[in-house]
């Protein structure tokens, strides 16, 4: 297929991810399956990164009324929820729950709040460096080879971080 095959899955992962009605995980291990793994993973980051952002400055600069046009009633209930867990200023906090796969949805969220799109950005790539692996992992079938346990490893190891940094805010705060 060449070119066309990273090409249109990068295009249906950005529409899944700007247009956060549509599961987007497919994709990924779409690509890991007909892609060699450093192509397929090098598609779904870019796919991700980029529409991520795209997200994000949609929020940031149009505001709640064109993202809920956007994205729907239901979906921008969700999105609205993640400006009410304080996830804005902790850059743990906020990576952690992007690697949940929500990140479509947070992109958006984290737009309409106060995070500064630094911030943002370093947490977004942070996690999109360890979860697109994964993801595309599955879908290339390579559960014993070591991208997933690299992969695994810097899940747990950022899982362990936030925890202590949470961890040691509420002993601070009390």
């Amino acid at each position: 297929m060449g070119i066309w095959a990273p090409f249109g899955i990068f295009i249906l992962r950005g529409i899944s991810t700007i247009f956060p009605v549509i599961s987007n995980l497919p994709y990924a291990i779409l690509a890991g399956s007909v892609l060699d793994f450093k192509t397929a993973y090098i598609t779904i980051f870019l796919a991700d990164f980029i529409s991520c952002q795209v997200a994000f400055l949609i929020a940031r600069n149009l505001g709640r009324e064109p993202v809920r046009r956007l994205v729907g009633i239901k979906a921008m209930k969700r999105i609205e929820s993640f400006n009410q867990n304080q996830l804005e200023g902790n850059f743990f906090l906020m990576t952690g729950v992007l690697m949940t796969g929500l990140f479509d949805f947070l992109s958006y969220g984290l737009g309409l709040g106060v995070t500064q799109w630094r911030l943002f950005t370093s947490a977004l790539f942070l996690c999109l460096v360890i979860f697109d692996a994964v993801a595309v992992a599955i879908g290339a079938g390579l559960a014993d080879s070591v991208y997933i346990v690299i992969a695994m490893v810097g899940m747990f190891g950022l899982a362990i971080i936030t925890g202590l940094i949470k961890k040691k805010v509420s002993i601070s705060n009390q």
